[in-house]
C-alpha cells in the first residue's frame, strides 16, 4: 500500500524490574540465593496510522497524573511512569504533526492503564474506539469487581465512548490494516498487520511481547503480566508465522531499543 504511513509517538518511560517482563530473569538458587535485580527503562508509545480512508490512533498511553495518585500506589511503585506528566496525549501528537481533531478512529490494543489513559479525550464524540470483545468484558469485570486484574482503572475507559467491538480473531480495519487477536497478556490484546509502501510489512505485537526476549527467545512475560501462558504461546506463533510469510518488522509493546530503531522508518 503506497499511501499508508505509520508515525510512532513517544509517550515517555516506565521504570520496572525486568523480572516482570521476562519470566525467571533473576532467579535465586543455592549458589546465588540473593540475585541482583535489574530496573530497566521501558518505553510507552502510541502510533498514528495515516491511511487514505482514515487517520487511526493506536492506543492512548498513560494518564498524565499517573504519578500524582491517579494510578494506585502499588502499581505505580512497580511500574513507575516517571514522566507521564510531561507526555499529554495532545502535546505528543502535536510534536509529530497531528492533533486530536485529526483522529478518525482509535484502536485500543487493550485497556490496561498505560494504554487507555487518554481515552477520555474521545468521550462524547463519534470517533469509533476499536476494542476486542474479550478485552472489554474483562476490563469491566476487573475494574468493577474484586476479581480479574488490578491493571484496569474504570476511570480510564468507563466513559461515553463510541465502542466498535471486534468479535473475531482477525478483522480488516481499512484496506492494508488488519487487526489481530493476540490473547495471552490479557484476554483481548489486539495487534495488527500493516501493509506499507515498497512491499514492507509491519507487525504490531504490542504487549503480546514486551521486549525482544519474549519474541526472539520465546520467554514468557512474568506471571503477574500473563493472563494465559498457553494462549500467549499460540499468539506468539501466529506472529512468527506472519513475520516469516511477509518478512515483516515486528514492533513490541515496551522495548525501547526496538521502538527507537523504527522511529521515522515509515
Amino acid at each position: 500500500m503506497s499511501d499508508i504511513s505509520v508515525t510512532l509517538v513517544d509517550r515517555g518511560r516506565v521504570h520496572a524490574d525486568r523480572n516482570y517482563v521476562v519470566d525467571g530473569y533473576a532467579m535465586a538458587d543455592a549458589e546465588n540465593p540473593n540475585p541482583d535485580h535489574e530496573i530497566v527503562e521501558f518505553v510507552v508509545w502510541n502510533a498514528v496510522v495515516d491511511h487514505p480512508e482514515a487517520t487511526i490512533l493506536w492506543d492512548t498511553g498513560s494518564h498524565p497524573d499517573a504519578g500524582d495518585g491517579y494510578w494506585p500506589k502499588p502499581l505505580y511503585d512497580a511500574f513507575e511512569h516517571v514522566d507521564a506528566g510531561e507526555h499529554r496525549l495532545e502535546d505528543d501528537l502535536n510534536d509529530v504533526g497531528y492533533s486530536l481533531d485529526d483522529v478518525d478512529a482509535v484502536v485500543t490494543s487493550h485497556l490496561h492503564l498505560d494504554h487507555a489513559g487518554g481515552l477520555r479525550q474521545f468521550a462524547g464524540t463519534d470517533v469509533p474506539v476499536y476494542v476486542h470483545e474479550d478485552e472489554l468484558k474483562f476490563a469491566y469485570y476487573s475494574a468493577k469487581t474484586t476479581e480479574g486484574s488490578i491493571a484496569y482503572l474504570a476511570s480510564d475507559f468507563d466513559h461515553d465512548l463510541n465502542w466498535e467491538v471486534v468479535h473475531r480473531h482477525r478483522r480488516t480495519l481499512v484496506d492494508g490494516v488488519e487487526l489481530l487477536h493476540l490473547p495471552g497478556h490479557t484476554p483481548g490484546v489486539l495487534g495488527a498487520k500493516v501493509d506499507l509502501p515498497d512491499d514492507e510489512t509491519l507487525l504490531v505485537a504490542g504487549d503480546e511481547c514486551y521486549v525482544d526476549a519474549n519474541y526472539a527467545e520465546e520467554v514468557p512475560l512474568g506471571p503477574g503480566l500473563l493472563w494465559s501462558e498457553r494462549d500467549w504461546f499460540e499468539s506468539l506463533q501466529t506472529l512468527k508465522e506472519l513475520e516469516r510469510r511477509h518478512d515483516a518488522a515486528v514492533l513490541y509493546g515496551h522495548d525501547r531499543e526496538r521502538f527507537e530503531s523504527l522511529v521515522g522508518r515509515w
